[in-house]
């Protein structure tokens, strides 16, 4: 029996494996990899490395084995059928009689375009009989803290989301869940709804940066085009950009807001405050 980690590598694959290697023996972990060389420092800790892509099925035929517990991280290839990736694996899992799958998806009040391809997903998981986990990530501080260079150098927090609040956590947060229901038991068949302890909107995002940096740092809340028009401007491609904006729009209807505790329940303590995550990515 062995706990496997799609996406290993990833930004929260990393932190799961990492948190697994506190509770488990690292021979029990299976990190599930594109390329090896970038978990050589878990295979020299002892974990086991599996070499697969969602986007080449054959990869997945023996990768499980009965009585497996499988976290599927969702893919991040928005522009390659997500749902059809993450088919790949419960029909591998299924196929192997895995003991649970669990799957990061999207907060279930999200409307947002992004939360479309986490419902298929969602929806094949529970047509496959599999027992199964539904880990409703919510929004990450990191979605923020990563992205502080023109925060700084404009002095300004632009979002398209009005006075709309966000119930975010740290990667490390949603990662702790996710080692709880992989270790725990009793969690078959369950869906959390995931987010931080405190939601917070982007005008006191801001003041936290400001006093923070001693910089007078303001929100801008423009419309969802003028934001499109920006992002673009930077380089993102136009897909990811509506993408975002449409989550923007989702936080000014409350939709980002997920007030459950399941996360600081799973994961044993309080949630990471904002603050926090700002103090650390400004030292970074």
């Amino acid at each position: 029996m062995s706990i496997v980690v799609t996406g290993a590598t990833g930004h929260l694959g990393r932190h799961v494996v990492e948190q697994l290697l506190e509770k488990v023996p690292a021979e029990q972990i299976t990190a599930v990899v594109r390329d090896e060389a970038k978990a050589a420092d878990f295979a020299a800790r002892g974990v086991r490395l599996a070499v697969a892509d969602y986007n080449a099925p054959e990869t997945f035929g023996s990768l499980f084995a009965s009585g497996d517990k499988v976290l599927l991280i969702s893919g991040n290839e928005f522009d390659k059928g997500r749902p059809a990736q993450h088919q790949v694996v419960i029909d591998a899992a299924k196929a192997a009689g895995v003991a649970l799958l669990a799957y990061t998806s999207a907060p279930g009040s999200l409307s947002a375009a992004l939360a479309d391809d986490h419902r298929a997903t969602e929806k094949a998981l529970l047509a496959s009989g599999l027992p199964y986990t539904l880990l409703r990530n919510g929004w990450y501080h990191e979605n923020y803290t990563e992205q502080l260079a023109p925060v700084l150098e404009h002095n300004a927090v632009v979002a398209a989301a009005g006075e709309g609040r966000v119930s975010s956590a740290s990667r490390a947060d949603y990662a702790a869940a996710a080692v709880a229901v992989l270790t725990g038991e009793g969690h078959e068949n369950k869906t959390y709804e995931l987010g931080g302890d405190e939601a917070w909107s982007f005008a006191e995002y801001a003041a936290e940066l400001s006093r923070q940096t001693g910089k007078e740092i303001a929100y801008n809340s423009v419309p969802g085009e003028v934001l499109t028009g920006i992002l673009t401007g930077a380089g993102l491609p136009e897909m990811f950009a509506t993408i975002l904006v449409g989550v923007d729009a989702s936080i000014e209807k409350g939709e980002l807001v997920v007030s459950s505790g399941d996360l600081s329940r799973l994961a044993g303590r309080p949630t990471t405050p904002l603050a926090e995550a700002i103090t650390a990515a400004l030292k970074g």
